[in-house]
């Protein structure tokens, strides 16, 4: 028989209003994660009036007093012990947990600024998120899993290939790539609601409890398939098989 160990899920929530439909997804996924019996933490930006901006007030130590490089001050925080509170916080539930949710509605092609500053100022490198060789199918986060959970504005038409504001794995592979998978995650496929606001009330329903299945299934929903390290030589050039052909991305 094989037993199925609950997850512990960290939802990053980012939307300033509790009642939009971004609010209704982290309450859904919440309630059925607990409901099933696994363990969900919540960040809720907005709400904990999280400071985006990166700046000295990350640390509680000092490098260089005279000239700041923040990768230099997070390497020397990462062995001093010396990131601040918040951040610190903030680094323990992505150590805790096995699955991450960035929950977000889809702003300029990207993340809420509030989101992005979170990243800026919690994926600290000097190897406490990333760095010193840890990156990739390398990195600190291996075997952890990551999702991105947003809301868009615009039709699904509009985001294919062939659409006017093109595929929607190109807008997300800044997110997906360089910063989940960067850091080690393993990246599941995006869940992705369309125009909620044009949307009936049955057709929202249905959309959470299209929200509620994915997030039921996180440990074996499908993933995004990104190069390995090894794909490539020390140079970071794509190598060749024995064939002459490249490596596939695929």
């Amino acid at each position: 028989m094989t037993v199925i160990r609950a997850m512990r899920v960290f939802i990053v929530h980012a939307h300033p209003e509790a009642k939009s439909f971004s609010g209704a997804m982290t309450r859904t996924a919440t309630e059925a994660l607990r409901a099933a019996g696994n363990e969900v933490v919540i960040s809720d930006l907005y709400a904990m009036g999280f400071n985006p901006v990166s700046d000295r007030r990350n640390f509680t130590t000092v490098r260089d007093p005279a000239y700041f490089r923040q990768q230099a001050e997070e390497a020397h925080a990462a062995s001093h012990d010396g990131f601040a509170t918040e951040l610190q916080q903030e680094m323990d539930k992505l150590f805790w947990c096995d699955v991450l949710i960035l929950q977000f509605p889809l702003w300029w092609f990207g993340l809420p600024a509030i989101l992005k500053g979170w990243v800026d100022r919690v994926f600290a490198s000097g190897g406490r998120t990333y760095g010193g060789g840890k990156w990739y199918d390398r990195g600190v986060f291996v075997g952890k899993r990551a999702m991105c959970a947003l809301t868009i504005g615009g039709p699904e038409s509009m985001y294919s290939e062939r659409g006017l504001n093109g595929a929607l794995s190109t807008i997300l592979f800044p997110i997906n790539h360089g910063m989940l998978y960067f850091t080690g995650f393993t990246v599941i496929e995006p869940f992705v609601v369309h125009a909620p606001v044009r949307k009936t009330d049955e057709e929202r329903a249905a959309e959470l409890g299209r929200y509620r299945e994915r997030v039921l299934g996180l440990a074996t929903a499908a993933t995004i398939s990104y190069p390995k390290l090894a794909d490539y030589d020390e140079r970071y050039v794509l190598r060749a098989t024995p064939e002459g052909k490249t490596v596939s991305k695929s």
